[in-house]
């Protein structure tokens, strides 16, 4: 059984029901019944049209259902006619499929959670493995999501923002257990590519694929994390880096600059550097002041008070970060860093122990605490 074919046929499959007029929900579970039944019969009878066939078993599992819900004699007089079998149309409903599981009335985990199991064709169990909670937690969160969108009709015109920012939070979630969901959100936002010419889902699909060239040396065979200046990037992966910047710089030449183009424009500057030393600083400035000016972020204005430390020195750099909230995430450390580079080893060990006690996980926090314990080691000696 082709288990990658299901998964691709799947989002389709889905949104061929709810365009019919199939409840988000009940038509979730009559697909999921179908790609149980396709397991069983495939072997041994493959269809000629594999998505065909998954449309009219899905839609008379869905009639079946209805029919034998007395609540919904309403729904069932829309819809008793059941289409001919026959090929699939043609039309491909998935970008509002990807519109539908990220709607605004969903809360950011629930959309991503809804995402993968609708669009990216993965179970429940795959899911919660992933996100390493209980399979009955994403159980619960995924009905809860689909409850949300009942009665929302399909027609409605979608947000590509709310798109791409949920497919942003697959990929940042990277990998954990069997599912690799950077991997995921790469083939997702592939995908959705080939669905929209939009240049901000290009500027997403080029920033996946220059952090995920990135990803083999991102952590030492022990597990701990090895900071960008320090990385083999002899390890990096030059196919992924040419064909990002390819697609960042189609996407920047339609001159609609968006945050994620000006994210993978500063991806793209730090994979262009041989070394961490001929890194363009200065550039990268340029696009932290353009992306500041996109997003209004302070995390943003963070990142780019680092930057401002390797082009301008370090003071330049503190005077940038003391404008900012120091309640922020990693603002701490990065006030560390920063008086690390201006010499003031006593200040900086301070602050890097004071920023592992806020780390949100384990690797970071392990990273900090060495960096501490290192100036600390300097400092008696």
């Amino acid at each position: 059984m082709d288990e990658a074919l299901l998964r691709s046929l799947t989002p389709g499959v889905l949104a061929v029901l709810v365009r019919r007029g199939a409840d988000f929900a009940a038509a979730e579970d009559a697909v999921q019944d179908a790609l149980v039944e396709a397991v069983r019969v495939w072997p041994a009878d493959p269809p000629r049209d594999a998505k065909g066939w998954l449309v009219t078993v899905a839609w008379r599992r869905f009639l079946d259902a209805t029919r034998a819900d007395a609540s919904r004699r309403r729904r069932e007089d829309r819809v008793e006619e059941e289409p001919a079998p026959g090929p699939s149309p043609a039309v491909d409903d998935t970008l509002q499929l990807y519109f539908l599981c990220a709607h605004p009335s969903l809360t950011p985990s629930s959309a991503v959670a809804l995402t993968l199991r609708a669009v990216g064709g993965l179970t429940t169990r795959q899911i919660a493995r992933a996100y390493l909670v209980p399979e009955a937690t994403m159980a619960q969160r995924i009905s809860r999501a689909k409850r949300t969108l009942s009665g929302v009709r399909f027609d409605q015109p979608g947000d590509v923002s709310t798109v791409l920012r949920v497919l942003y939070l697959v990929f940042n979630e990277g990998y954990s257990g069997e599912v690799d969901l950077a991997a995921e959100a790469i083939r997702l936002t592939r995908q959705l590519a080939a669905a929209i010419d939009h240049p901000e889902v290009a500027g997403l699909l080029a920033l996946m694929l220059l952090h995920h060239a990135r990803r083999a040396s991102r952590t030492a065979p022990d597990g701990s994390l090895v900071p960008l200046a320090e990385q083999d990037r002899g390890r990096w992966d030059t196919a992924s880096i040419a064909e990002g910047v390819r697609i960042l710089q189609a996407a920047l030449a339609r001159d609609r600059l968006g945050e994620f183009q000006a994210q993978a424009a500063i991806a793209a500057l730090h994979a262009d550097a041989r070394t961490a030393e001929e890194t363009d600083w200065v550039q990268i400035v340029e696009w932290y002041d353009e992306l500041a000016r996109l997003t209004q972020s302070p995390v943003v204005r963070l990142n780019r008070a680092v930057a401002v430390g390797e082009a301008d020195g370090p003071r330049a750099g503190l005077a940038a970060l003391a404008a900012l909230d120091d309640s922020l995430p990693r603002h701490t450390a990065v006030a560390a860093y920063l008086h690390e580079r201006d010499g003031d080893l006593m200040t900086a060990a301070r602050l890097y122990a004071e920023a592992a006690h806020k780390a949100p996980d384990l690797a970071e926090r392990d990273h900090l605490t060495r960096q501490a314990a290192r100036l600390n080691a300097r400092l008696r000696s």
